[in-house]
């Protein structure tokens, strides 16, 4: 019987892809190192993600695999280079939650979200905490809003990853559940809003458990609640929104892997396979899940059914919660 091609490169597994071009000679890929575009700051969870992934493709795929912070604008900046660079497999974009929140946030993104990324895998999900300084007087969120509306002008906002983000329409939506008159402070990225959180120049922040966990560990921060359905595996003692009251308040962050749109069907492959097989090793699973990320790893089909789902829920999400689009 005669074997089909995508039947052979499925079986080489960790092997290269032999990619003919037209009038030229063959291509091995990777022939030199991939660059994963994180467009926010170094330190979040985003990056934390992209770094444990990159080790591992490093290894498997013998090329580098360069992380490229490129923060900003709730992670449009970087995620508009992914967008215009070469469909050749060597630029790599990883992104939150916030990429199919965006179409929502921005009135005019320089990229179409669908038709301009083509999915690879959806990597990892990570629990959100509500965290507060130490400074603030409350170990609950019923405890916070007492405490909010008894000294507005000292609890008067909270900071979040940057508008648009999945963590600043928690926050409104927070906001809208309990009245409280909270300006949003945008970051960066992660990192800047716990390096601020820390610091005391926000009272209150809704981050990724993979970024806000060590620190909690440590006492330079109280976490509230996380907002995921169940209680996370890795902090059990951190009570839900839902048992503090809030039912309506559930969210998570996930992060996805995409190729600019165009980029040949047997490189797709190649990483998609590549992917797959470093979520699979127990290591990873154990460094995301000490910092509070569940490995996912899902097909490209899979993927992109999520963006088309997910962009119509959270527009819905921001009109409820007033977000206008900028």
């Amino acid at each position: 019987m005669t074997m089909r091609r995508r039947d052979f490169i499925t079986l080489l597994g960790g092997a290269a892809i032999i990619l003919p071009a037209a009038g030229e000679a063959a291509e091995v890929f990777p022939t030199r190192p991939i660059r994963l575009i994180v467009p926010y700051p170094a330190g979040g969870g985003t990056d934390i993600v992209g770094r444990v992934l990159g080790q591992k493709l490093h290894e498997s795929m013998h090329q580098p695999v360069v992380i490229d912070n490129r923060g900003g604008a709730g992670g449009t900046i970087g995620t508009a280079v992914v967008a215009k660079s070469a469909p050749d497999g060597y630029t790599l974009l990883l992104v939150p939650t916030s990429h199919v929140i965006n179409p929502s946030i921005y009135a005019k993104l320089p990229y179409d979200t669908e038709r301009d990324f083509a999915p690879i895998t959806m990597v990892a999900s990570a629990a959100i905490l509500m965290a507060v300084q130490p400074s603030v007087p409350a170990n609950t969120v019923r405890a916070f809003i007492e405490a909010a509306k008894a000294r507005p002008q000292t609890l008067a906002n909270y900071g979040s990853a940057g508008t648009g983000t999945v963590f600043h329409l928690t926050g409104e939506l927070f906001k809208q559940l309990t009245g409280l008159q909270l300006q949003h402070v945008p970051y960066r990225g992660g990192a800047p809003t716990i390096t601020a959180l820390l610091a005391g120049e926000i009272p209150l922040a809704f981050e990724t458990m993979l970024a806000l966990q060590p620190h909690v560990r440590a006492g330079t921060l109280r976490a509230l609640a996380v907002t995921s359905p169940r209680r996370s595996a890795i902090m059990p003692d951190i009570p839900t929104t839902a048992e503090a009251g809030f039912p309506a308040l559930v969210a998570d962050n996930s992060y996805a892997l995409f190729a600019p749109a165009g980029t040949p069907a047997l490189i797709l492959a190649r990483l998609h396979d590549a992917t797959i097989a470093a979520l699979a090793l127990p290591e990873v699973h154990d460094q995301l899940r000490e910092q509070g990320a569940e490995v996912v790893g899902n097909s490209p089909a899979e993927l992109s059914a999520y963006v088309t789902a997910e962009i119509p829920k959270w527009a819905a999400l921001a009109r409820q919660a007033g977000v206008q689009p900028q």
